[in-house]
């Protein structure tokens, strides 16, 4: 059967089978075609740990320990299923199949000996089903890796839904198809009001919107995590919470169209603020071009990562609420699905220094305790992409907690005073002043001897900056060590009170550990593997109260000297 156009309401299945019982993993979630640095565009969903376990429980409805049990492993997975259900309907290009991988990490060698099968799509939503007694799987399967839906264009978006039917003995409920949120309604503002954590001083922020209200040129700016880079947002740079919450604040307040507001978004995933004080000169400040009027802080749901525990926030919050245009600072509580994040740790931050603080936890969580008819306003289902990561439904209601506070700061009377920066930390100061250090940025700061780390690695975490939907290298100016790069260590003599290593983690098994020493003692060993994707990993080599010199050495480990390992760069406080 061939089809063009898009179908009116649902297709059914090219190869029916008999009605089995069956959950979702994916229901009509936005997919989005990504570049990769090889291969095909395309949208990933990984399920190793409890990525697929958590989809079955929390998207699937899945209830049965035994079950979510038996997901855990493809022997469990394959005593479980009979078969899949995959359907894919793109946006445009509906004549162009889309291919679908469902990979299997292998025993032997994570990534090369699982299972790796390729299925085309049609386009137009109808369901192909995979028999699981009709694939040959590999015998050294060991967990499902991830699913990838592979398109031929960049950019393209589409809606996706995975289903597992389940063999005879096991069934789970039927999945209730859920109202859409109410957006716009009093009740769906009655949550929204609920994120106002923290009025706060608002003498810079009122500042910031009546320089906007006069037709003067106003940047907001953000930092933070994926969220803030716009993960489970399709398409990512304009339905993310940071461009909404923008395009709110150029609506209300901007001139002429809102020419005057302008945009900055530094979001990178799976990093937390110990990696944000060293970008910040370079993704917000644009080493000096930039002097934001107002910048949201988004780190909640990234610091469990933080090895100082605030320290790397406050510090951060204090460097920008100290610049001398006398930015607005906004800390911004996203949540996880398990209704966690680290507000209870950073919000004493802004009650020290009276910043406002906006709360998504605080709106949303509550509410996801009740049912439809009990009040429920948006479910998690609703909300998240994934257990991190909201939806475009999930990251509008972030943007619309943002305008929230910036609706009542506008009503509100202005502050007579400025925040009072020179109080004692609630955490610490230590990293105010970090400083990047890279093939590029205050090499003069330091002596190197690169030895062989020669080498320049173009294969790093891009992220998408701005409003720009391709990928921005992150610290692309870096050092790397190859196969054939020797022995020879890295060397660096600075003076300096902190030190932040940045390494490349990597999924490859090209990559292999480094040893670090500090003034000739071995600190520790650097493994790219223990997070196993291609991100930036910050680690502090030294903490001291005193700037003094310092000599670092870095050496591949002696087990992994044909492997690579990459120095991103360094922080630094002088």
């Amino acid at each position: 059967m061939t089809t063009s156009g898009i179908t009116e309401g649902p297709t059914a299945p090219k190869d029916p089978v008999e009605r089995r019982s069956g959950f979702f993993v994916l229901f009509e979630t936005a997919i989005e075609a990504t570049a990769r640095a090889e291969g095909r565009p395309s949208q990933e969903v990984y399920l190793e740990g409890n990525y697929l376990i958590d989809k079955a429980r929390y998207i699937g409805g899945v209830t049965d320990e035994l079950i979510l049990e038996l997901l855990g492993n493809c022997a469990g997975f394959r005593k479980l299923v009979h078969s899949i259900g995959i359907s894919v309907r793109t946006i445009k290009n509906q004549e162009e199949p889309v291919s679908f991988l469902l990979q299997n990490w292998g025993k032997t060698s994570k990534y090369e000996t699982g299972t790796r099968l390729f299925v085309p799509c049609p386009s137009d939503g109808t369901e192909v089903t995979l028999k699981l007694e009709d694939i040959e799987w590999s015998e050294d399967d060991d967990v499902p890796g991830k699913f990838a839906f592979e398109f031929n264009h960049e950019g393209d978006l589409a809606t996706a839904s995975i289903i597992f039917y389940l063999n005879e003995g096991y069934s789970v409920p039927e999945l209730i198809t859920e109202t859409p949120v109410p957006f716009g309604t009093s009740e769906y503002q009655d949550i929204i009001a609920q994120s106002w954590l923290h009025a706060g001083n608002n003498t810079r922020l009122k500042a910031a919107i009546d320089k906007a209200e006069r037709g003067q040129d106003v940047t907001i700016a953000y930092i933070g995590g994926s969220i803030t880079q716009g993960a489970g947002a399709k398409p990512i740079h304009t339905e993310c919470y940071a461009y909404q919450s923008y395009l709110r604040f150029k609506e209300r307040f901007g001139k002429e169209g809102g020419d005057n507001i302008h945009f900055v978004k530094a979001g990178v995933g799976g990093t937390p603020s110990e990696l944000g004080v060293i970008r910040y000169e370079r993704d917000i400040l644009r080493d000096g071009s930039v002097a934001p009027d107002i910048v949201v802080v988004e780190f909640a749901v990234n610091d469990e990562g933080d090895e100082t525990k605030g320290n790397c926030f406050e510090s951060l919050c204090l460097r920008i609420l100290s610049a001398d245009n006398r930015p607005a600072v906004i800390l911004l509580f996203s949540v996880f699905l398990n209704d966690w994040n680290l507000q209870e740790r950073l919000s004493p931050i802004g009650r020290r220094y009276n910043l406002p603080m906006v709360s998504v936890k605080d709106a949303v969580t509550e509410q996801f305790k009740l049912g439809k008819t009990e009040g429920n306003i948006i479910s998690k289902r609703q909300f998240f992409y994934d257990i991190y990561h909201p939806t475009n439904d999930g990251h509008r209601v972030m943007a619309d907690c943002l305008a929230y506070l910036f609706s009542e700061t506008h009503k509100s009377f202005m502050n007579d005073d400025d925040i009072l920066l020179d109080q004692l930390p609630v955490i610490g100061n230590d990293f105010a002043d970090t400083h990047l250090l890279d093939r590029q940025t205050h090499m003069d700061a330091a002596r190197i001897e690169v030895g062989g780390f020669t080498g320049i690695d173009s294969e790093v975490q891009r992220v998408e900056m701005d409003a720009n939907p391709y990928g921005t290298p992150q610290f692309p100016h870096n050092w790397m060590h190859s196969a054939a790069s020797g022995e020879e260590p890295f060397k660096l003599t600075i003076t300096s009170k902190n030190l932040i290593l940045v390494y490349k983690d990597s999924g490859s098994s090209e990559f292999g550990k480094a040893d670090i020493y500090v003034d000739g003692k071995l600190l520790l060993t650097a493994d790219p593997h223990v997070n196993n994707w291609t991100h930036c990993n910050p680690v502090i080599l030294y903490q001291n109260k005193v700037s003094r010199e310092h000599q670092i050495e870095i050496s591949m480990a002696p087990e992994d000297r044909d492997k690579c390992f990459t120095i991103l760069g360094f922080g630094y406080n002088a």
